[in-house]
């Protein structure tokens, strides 16, 4: 299971992926019943949850909506740590989860907006380093596993810093990795180069412990939030949530 998992996520579009994967992982969730783990995005429980990734990580995927560790942590995050589910916003979501997305689209208070340059399942397609919004459009923007694949990261921030109003906030999340500086080297285009230095075929850089530092350079104020320590470790397991994410909240700034 675990060396097909690899294989799929490794050369498998992710377009097809997206389109794909709900149907299939109607079948695994069947196999799956039990009680030990629980998605706190769709409220289904497991006796585990699957294992996802190119290492194949154990119990990480829901097979219900699809959730993984890091966006069940989100998930609580927005439901213990802000408004997001009782104030009228106007929504940002670039490359939005499938998890998320029926979700925060049956919101009321929501005006929803998902973009996105290939994704099958994002509303508005759109390039990160030029969004065609003006500026102070949005309340809210998230951009989660973006960042890592993009030409320019810093240019992609500055637009989200430009979109969201003058008390609008964010997540931006990517794989923060235990290095002092991010890895990044423009000339590297072979796919299996990429993933030798930047863990995955559609990388372009490797980001460090400076990745709020970097990002700051945007304009953008960057928090790093460390909300699941706040957490008990019963739901930590009971969830199954990543217990060393750290949540990188951003603000508007200059």
């Amino acid at each position: 299971m675990k060396s097909i998992i690899s294989f799929v996520i490794r050369y498998i579009p992710r377009p097809l992926l997206q389109r794909v994967s709900p149907l299939v992982m109607k079948v695994f969730a069947k196999m799956n019943s039990g009680k030990d783990v629980t998605c706190p995005v769709c409220d289904h429980s497991y006796k585990k949850f699957l294992p996802y990734g190119r290492i194949a990580r154990a119990n990480a995927l829901c097979p219900n909506c699809l959730s993984l560790e890091r966006h069940r942590l989100m998930w609580l995050f927005l439901k213990e740590k802000s408004d997001f589910f009782t104030t009228p916003l106007r929504v940002l979501h670039v490359a939005p989860e499938h998890c998320f997305i029926e979700r925060f689209e049956s919101l009321k208070n929501l005006d929803y907006i998902t973009a996105d340059i290939e994704s099958p399942l994002a509303k508005v397609k759109m390039d990160v380093h030029d969004i065609p919004f003006p500026e102070n459009s949005f309340d809210v923007v998230f951009c989660n596993h973006v960042l890592e694949h993009v030409e320019d990261d810093i240019k992609a921030c500055a637009e989200f810093n430009r979109v969201l109003k003058p008390s609008g906030w964010g997540i931006l999340q990517s794989p923060v990795y235990p290095i002092e500086k991010t890895l990044e080297d423009k000339k590297v285009t072979d796919p299996a180069e990429r993933e030798r230095m930047f863990g995955q075929r559609d990388h372009v850089r490797k980001f460090g412990k400076d990745y709020a530092v970097r990002l700051r350079k945007s304009g953008l104020l960057i928090e790093e939030n460390h909300f699941v320590k706040e957490i008990s470790s019963a739901i930590v397991k009971q969830n199954a949530l990543p217990p060393e994410e750290v949540i990188f909240v951003c603000k508007k700034g200059n």
